[in-house]
């Protein structure tokens, strides 16, 4: 599995893991019930921003990898390009020679 992948599952897991976490709080909790809809509130917010960066870091590492591939297939055409023109030139210079 990849790193995006294994990114992704970790965020689904945290997601799972905090749905789980808030409602055994809110069921197990000694608080009161204010005190728990603020705990849930702070966790909410806390896994919220843990998801954006997630999706920032995410969105940059796919962006880091399309321009590495563009990068590539640039390479890739240059020395396709060099290779046709260097087989032309051989060719011209061969059939030069059996010619004259």
């Amino acid at each position: 599995m990849d790193d995006n992948g294994r990114m992704s599952s970790n965020v689904s897991y945290f997601l799972m893991g905090l749905g789980i976490g808030s409602a055994a709080a809110v069921l197990l909790a000694p608080k009161s019930g204010e005190e728990t809809r603020r705990y849930i509130a702070k966790k909410t917010k806390e896994g919220n921003r843990y998801v954006h960066e997630k999706a920032r870091e995410l969105r940059d590492r796919a962006e880091e990898a399309v321009e590495h591939g563009r990068d590539m297939i640039e390479e890739t055409k240059g020395q396709i390009t060099s290779a046709i023109d260097a087989g032309r030139e051989t060719y011209n210079r061969q059939k030069k020679m059996h010619i004259g």
